[in-house]
């Protein structure tokens, strides 16, 4: 057992795969890497050597075991160089899908293949970047290889970031069952932040929760035919998700403030808050108060969304001769999950009222018509109101995904020097959106304007809508927000406004290459003994999307969506033409046992009239069998993918501690002058005379860029692998990375926007658009109501640079089995980015917040220690470790993270094993930072949940049964 460990070891670093985790099973597939040759993610020529020029990260399916994980997100945002930002944690702006964001740089910018080629695009929906990691079937994967840096040369756009691969089993012989039942426990003890809940008069949690069951069912069935040239492999799986609400977290029980001192929320409040030139109130009684309150809306927002999803699928292939073999893969997912948040209400909604409204008190009419100075010309008063519609209940979107993917390809050798690989693939995602219990704008101006009615014919006298007395709308019922527990449920009823959209995006890709050793028409350096490698190929990729919105989120009637919802329908195709060469430049000498270089050229023609030229050049020197370095060099050029060129505009939000042109809800003072404030637009007579928004939340308009042009990267990386002789079964391997993007393609902060508008930009000014009373937050119409435009544009530059360290090693304890151990560590040396040209260029390794948004800590660190016992029990700890992060805003600071996950397998017998785990051991709270966390920050529940652990310890046990 430890020589075979230590050829694992051996293997996968020289191959620069980090084993997450050494197994028998996986140590045996492995030592087959010796004698055949293998295509390593980054780069189609098959490789028999031990040295590889491209660093790659491998899990292995045990993995997925050991961390119980049934959602494959959970385990892969585990990894250090992995940042997760959409997930099943998150409930406002979530798109329903799960994707992957490699270095921090945007889901964008990951590409994610399965088995060498392409996913397809996520979703329609706004904000759905990236491939929805869902439709992987988790019982069918043999490993992921994760290569960080550019590959664009290799595998065209999106890999700018660098390549997630699924590999997956397709030649499984026999029958599988495997269950899964987790789920997550909870102590509420933080004694702080419960006196903070409390103090607020909000309801918290106490004692201890347990919810959040999973339950996970898959079948895998497969069998060789004609003896052994073919094999069909399917599958079938069933997923079932609880939700979990915020209210049942004590420290998601309120929407904290930004200093976490004080339970913040929203000014869209139960109570009302109502803005008028004779002051704000807000209702108490059949009384206005002066002054504001705010909403607590965290509780009802999911802290775990539902989730329901079925997979199946088909991996075949069959030899038809020595020279062709046809293969194919069939996948499909139906995934549906609900993103359920606080309730819609009028957030902004201007009307006019008059002191004849019968809903009014004696003592409203006198406060609020006080000042004849303060009324319009026909004695009404202009009021803007925020106000929640608890009695309605909360919103929620459900979102359904259905996803098919097919590939259909031949390859084989053509003869003992060149063997080809030609294939076809379609995908396509078909989404739902049914967004229920938002609020019509329109019905809620005519439920507001309530008049005295007296019916001609019974002389019955009541109160109604102007629009039935009017005719315009029989069916209003009015609004009574002007008497604390007087809304008619009828009146709720009739504002609500459901909402539908429908959408899909489509792939099409025909791919094939032909590659040969030309050694074998002796093309060679005289100093090496292998020949020339190379590969020749051509692809045509096509994109399309189509997204419908109903009528209602086209005209923006919905009260709750920040605007219009356009509807559109792009496609872009790209034509490319590719190349690889390996050249062995020695062999078999002193200090130079093998060195090899590898060279690579992609060249792009897309339909929408850009060209590209992406290329690399990667070396690697075994200096002997201890030692052995590797370099590369990588230019790779990603075009604006269909959601960057034809996204809907439309308001959305972004988080900041206040507008600087006026007092915050908290009393503190602009932090800008008149001047600077009357180049974003604020006249000065309104100069700290607004309100300001009482959520820290602010609008900007969205959307995507047809003007858009090719961003460019350069990616760096330098590294030496290490497994003495000397050490039994140790192996390092230390890479050094920097990724340099030119022209980046991303959405500008809008902060940055203002701040430099401030500063003295004049080109930043012009994006800002102040409302008629100098805000930048109320209402939802973007001809009137106050915003910044942040549009998709090419930014100046981000430049990343960091340390991957992985370190393996194997202790053989005699009887007592072998004890392996994997160190994957991320050291972030540098993450600069400057949005404009002219702007400041800002650090965002080991800070979160601004412009920085998520997290981006400069030290993460897994260490697993796995015990193969003599007594078929596997036994393992891991210890993730997540360095701490400055709020740039200089709130709250993150401080350093650890993590214990405990997990053990027992295979009961050839035929069965059990499993069960407990991560999060010592339940950790996890980081709280208040309302920073907002979901422009991809944050939920005053913390980051696609990075720590927001729920608890992690339960879980499960058993295979193989017949």
């Amino acid at each position: 057992m430890l020589r075979k460990n230590r050829l694992t070891v051996a293997v996968s670093a020289a191959l620069g795969l980090g084993a997450a985790a050494v197994m028998p099973s996986v140590a045996n597939a492995q030592e087959e890497l010796l004698v055949e040759e293998v295509i390593v993610t980054g780069s189609r020529i098959q490789r028999a050597n031990l040295v590889s020029a491209s660093p790659v990260t491998q899990v292995d399916a045990q993995e997925f075991k050991f961390q119980g994980t049934t959602r494959v997100e959970d385990l892969m945002k585990n990894l250090p160089q992995v940042y997760s930002n959409q997930n099943s944690s998150q409930a406002n702006g979530a798109t329903g899908t799960a994707t992957l964001n490699l270095r921090n740089l945007g889901d964008e910018r990951t590409l994610v293949l399965v088995n060498g080629r392409r996913l397809p695009a996520g979703s329609p929906i706004q904000g759905g970047t990236g491939a929805d990691i869902n439709q992987i079937p988790a019982a069918l994967i043999q490993r992921v290889e994760v290569l960080t840096g550019g590959a664009s040369a290799t595998y065209g756009s999106d890999a700018v970031a660098g390549v997630v691969n699924f590999v997956m089993v397709d030649d499984f012989e026999g029958v599988e069952f495997d269950y899964q039942f987790s789920q997550y426990q909870h102590d509420n003890n933080n004694s702080g932040i419960r006196n903070i809940v409390q103090d607020a008069g909000f309801p918290v949690p106490t004692g201890s929760n347990t919810d959040g069951e999973i339950q996970n069912w898959s079948l895998v069935m497969g069998g060789n035919f004609d003896n052994g040239r073919g094999n069909v492999t399917a599958y079938a799986g069933y997923r079932e998700i609880d939700p979990v609400l915020q209210s049942e977290r004590d420290y998601s029980a309120c929407a904290l403030g930004v200093n976490v001192g004080s339970c913040g929320g929203s000014g869209t409040s139960a109570q009302g808050t109502f803005i008028t030139p004779v002051g704000n109130f807000y209702v108490e009684g059949d009384q206005v108060v002066p002054g504001s309150q705010v909403y607590n809306y965290g509780p009802l927002n999911f802290y775990q969304r539902p989730d329901e999803r079925y997979t199946g699928g088909v991996f075949g292939r069959y030899q038809i001769n020595e020279h062709v073999e046809t293969y194919t893969e069939l996948s499909f997912m139906d995934n549906r999950t609900n993103a359920q948040i606080a309730p819609s209400g009028a957030f902004g909604v201007s009307f006019d009222l008059r002191s004849s409204n019968p809903f009014l008190s004696d003592q409203q009419r006198s406060q609020l018509f006080s000042d004849p100075d303060e009324l319009n010309d026909d004695g009404t008063l202009p009021i803007t109101l925020l106000r929640r519609n608890v009695e309605g209940g909360p919103r929620n979107q459900d979102l359904r995904h259905t996803t098919f993917r097919g590939v259909f390809g031949f390859r084989g050798d053509i003869n003992e020097t060149w063997r080809y690989d030609i294939y076809g693939l379609y995908s396509e995602v078909s989404m739902e959106n049914t967004y229920n219990n938002d609020l019509s704008n329109a019905k809620i101006a005519n439920a507001l304007e309530a008049v005295e009615f007296t019916d001609p014919e019974t002389g019955e006298t009541s109160t109604v809508c102007q629009s039935v007395v009017d005719g315009t709308d029989p069916n209003c019922v009015p609004w009574n927000v002007w008497e604390t527990g007087a809304v008619d449920p009828a009146a709720a009823d009739y504002m609500e406004l459901p909402l539908f959209a429908r959408g899909t995006t489509d792939q099409k890709v025909f791919s094939g290459y032909l590659a040969g050793s030309l050694g074998d028409y002796g093309i060679k350096l005289p100093s090496a003994n292998s020949g020339v490698e190379v590969v020749v190929g051509a692809e045509y990729r096509k994109e399309s999307l189509n997204f419908s919105p109903d009528e209602g989120f086209q005209l923006g009637l919905g009260a709750g969506q920040g605007g219009a919802t356009n509807p559109v329908n792009g496609e872009y195709d790209v034509t490319e033409y590719f190349t690889e060469i390996s050249i062995p430049l020695v062999e078999g000498a002193a200090y130079a046992e093998e060195v090899t270089m590898d060279l690579g050229y992609r060249y792009s023609d897309y339909s929408t009239g850009v060209t590209t030229d992406t290329y690399g050049v990667r070396g690697g020197w075994a200096i002997n069998s201890d030692v052995k370095l590797r370099g590369s060099y990588q230019r790779a050029v990603r075009a604006p993918n269909i959601r960057e060129l034809f996204l809907p505009t439309g308001f959305n939000l972004f988080d900041m501690t206040q507008d600087p042109c006026t007092t915050s809800p908290d009393g503190d003072p602009p932090t800008a002058s008149m001047e600077q404030c009357q180049r974003t637009g604020l006249p000065p007579e309104l100069y700290n005379d607004f309100v300001d928004s009482f959520a820290g939340q602010y609008n900007y308009l969205q959307g995507g860029n047809t003007e858009l042009q090719p961003e460019e990267s350069d990616t760096y990386s330098l590294g030496f692998i290490w497994s003495p002789t000397f050490v039994e079964d140790l192996t390092l391997s230390v890479d050094w990375y920097s990724i340099e993007i030119e022209q980046g393609i991303d959405t500008p902060n809008p902060e940055t926007i203002l701040d430099e508008c401030i500063a003295g930009d004049d080109s930043q000014c012009a994006k800002i658009n102040r409302g008629p009373l100098g805000d930048l937050w109320l209402g939802s119409d973007v001809n009137s109501s106050g915003h910044i435009v942040a549009l998709l544009e090419n930014l100046a530059l981000e430049e990343v640079e960091g340390w991957d360290i992985i370190v393996d090693y194997a202790l053989g304890l005699g009887d007592m089995g072998t004890l392996t151990f994997n160190n994957t560590m991320s050291i972030i040396d540098k993450w600069d980015q400057q949005e404009f040209a002219a702007a400041q260029t800002v650090d965002c390794a080991g800070t979160w917040g601004g412009p920085c948004g998520y997290p981006t800590p400069d030290f993460r660190n897994n260490l697993r220690a796995t015990w193969l016992t003599p007594w078929n029990v596997t036994a393992s700890v891991l210890w993730r470790h997540i360095g701490g992060t400055d709020d740039i805003n200089n709130n709250v600071d993150i401080d350093s993270y650890n993590y214990f996950d405990v997990a053990a397998v027992w295979d009961v017998m050839d035929s069965a094993s059990i499993r069960l785990g407990l991560n999060n051991v010592f339940d950790r709270d996890p980081p709280i930072v208040g309302d920073g966390a907002g979901p422009s920050n991809n944050g939920n529940g005053n913390t980051f949940p696609g990075m720590y652990d927001a729920l608890g310890r992690y339960m879980y046990i499960g058993a295979t049964v193989s017949f």
